[in-house]
């Protein structure tokens, strides 16, 4: 997994773009983009170890994990300083 931070990271994702903030998970405030680890780039491929191979998946609920390559955003809030992450796979 590769990290970039900041915004640099915004278009490192399987899914659409990151945006630059979100809405915290737990003061409902705005929290701002801190970095963001990619998974599956082709100069890591083959060498690197992933997110979906630490859980099996049943895919039912309960037993959902994920099943390939991941991008997740890490997010830090101003007012509460908690963090929220999104995450998206290929």
């Amino acid at each position: 997994m590769k990290i970039y931070l900041g915004e640099e990271g915004l278009d490192k994702s399987w899914q659409n773009p990151f945006e630059k903030t979100t809405k915290c998970s737990q003061c409902g405030g705005e929290a701002r983009i801190m970095f963001v680890g990619f998974e599956g780039e082709e100069e890591f491929r083959n060498k690197e170890k992933y997110v979906c191979q630490l859980h099996e998946t049943t895919g039912e609920e309960g037993g959902l994990w994920f099943h390939d390559a991941v991008a997740v955003a890490v997010y830090a809030c101003p007012q509460c300083l908690e963090v929220t992450a999104l995450a998206n796979q290929a």
